[in-house]
């Protein structure tokens, strides 16, 4: 069966592997030179079942509220006209319960937790080395009463099969030396040795290698225009280098999606929130964190990857604007470089900004849209590195009509209820 894969980050290489695997004729369109350029080119790397937790929580409308009146926010709104932007945030909102929290961070964590046995199984198969850490993932807080209320109270994640330890700033030490100079700043922190990191590009690279090297065919420099239709099923890819033809169409560029589905009537509901992140070399004289995670007061993330330093946060709604300049760093940095002085060599970074497809709820969408033939893997929000491999093996069932592994209840378009329920973009 001949197989269309509209996007070459990681969730649709890895799709393109599993597909090629299970004997598709596989052809990957991608509008950049090479696999793994946008969202999974530099992110920041963590793969992180313990974060999959949902952003729309009861916290968000007051972190959203303190936005608006400290521009080093750790998520920013930029004013602006912007229909889809209100349309999300107004189901956003919607989200911002416990209850919907609760439902919405229990379908991610599904997800999370089944691709949790793909990522070594894949990595053992094909021989890859991205950079693997498997030694877990920190969680840390510097506010007490947030720190008591995620490590004395119920555990949402912990409750539901998710390794998690609570630790003092001294157990964190000694489990990672590196971590002696943020003893002064974080109280506590989550600690979830099942967690790990790896560089994403590095995977989505050498997956586009494995999936040639079963058959899969690369149109990289290609850039998708439209779809067109009939009435029950996808005809062709419309790009800038002609039409594309195929049984199949899986469509998993991200957030760039809806731009792509709307030409076909098939309104998503993805949003484009940008992330930054910054590399700095480091070697053997640099105290390195082995041990990637997360400052959950901040929202700072980190990790380590060869001979590279990784630091990464803020959440900034501003459309499709991928710009950057070193000031948009400013608080970030300022942030690590307190927690780790000695962790690389701050004087040399490469920047990078990009766009994650957001959901209003959190879960990506899988499964067919309208047509018989359109197949959706897409919507994975922060932690689509995370969900990769098993994302791709739910949506390579589903095209096989096998049933997959896990419950899909709500990852579906069909069970998503924001689903045309504003303009796409």
């Amino acid at each position: 069966m001949k197989t269309i894969i509209m996007g070459g980050g990681v969730v649709g290489m890895t799709m393109a592997y599993f597909l090629a695997k299970d004997g598709h004729e596989v052809t990957v369109i991608e509008r950049n030179e090479a696999a793994g350029r946008e969202t999974s080119f530099q992110n920041a790397g963590l793969i992180a079942t313990a974060h999959s937790s949902a952003w729309a929580s009861p916290r968000s409308p007051g972190i959203l509220i303190r936005s608006l009146f400290d521009k080093n926010a750790a998520l920013v709104v930029k004013p602006r006209i912007d229909f889809q932007m209100m349309g999300w945030g107004l189901k956003f909102l919607r989200e911002c319960t416990a209850e919907r929290f609760r439902v919405n961070t229990l379908r991610k964590l599904r997800i999370c937790k089944y691709s949790e046995q793909f990522m070594p199984e894949v990595a053992a198969e094909t021989g890859i080395e991205f950079h693997h850490l498997t030694k877990g993932l920190f969680y840390c807080f510097r506010d007490q009463a947030h720190f008591d209320e995620v490590s004395k109270g119920p555990n949402l994640l912990a409750e539901n099969g998710v390794e998690i330890q609570v630790l003092t700033p001294d157990e964190m030490i000694a489990l990672d030396p590196a971590f002696a100079p943020y003893k002064g700043t974080v109280v506590g922190a989550l600690y979830c040795p099942t967690d790990g990191s790896g560089d994403a590009r590095i995977f989505t690279e050498k997956m586009a290698e494995h999936a040639q090297a079963k058959g899969a065919k690369m149109e990289y420099n290609t850039a998708i225009k439209a779809l067109r239709a009939n009435a029950s099923e996808i005809e062709a890819v419309i790009t800038d280098k002609g039409e594309f033809t195929a049984d199949n169409y899986v469509l998993s560029c991200g957030a760039y999606s809806p731009l792509i589905s709307k030409t076909v009537g098939v309104p998503l509901p993805i949003y484009p929130v940008k992330g930054y992140t910054a590399d700095f070399p480091c070697d053997e004289g640099h105290d390195t964190p082995e041990i990637g995670g997360v400052d959950e007061d901040v929202l700072v993330a980190w990790g380590k990857f060869g001979d590279r330093f990784r630091v990464g946060g803020k959440a900034v709604f501003a459309g499709y604007d991928t710009g950057y300049k070193p000031s948009d760093f400013t608080a970030i940095l300022n942030t690590a470089k307190a927690i780790f002085p000695n962790s690389c060599d701050w004087t040399k970074p490469s920047y990078w900004a990009c766009v994650r497809p957001m959901t209003p709820d959190g879960p990506p969408i899988f499964g067919t849209a309208k047509y018989r033939n359109f197949w959706l893997n897409t919507g994975h929000g922060h932690i689509g590195w995370t969900m990769a491999c098993g994302s791709a093996r739910i949506v390579a069932d589903m095209m096989l009509d096998r049933k997959p592994a896990i419950d899909i209840e709500g990852l579906t378009l069909a069970g998503n209820r924001y689903a045309g329920a504003y303009p796409a973009a």
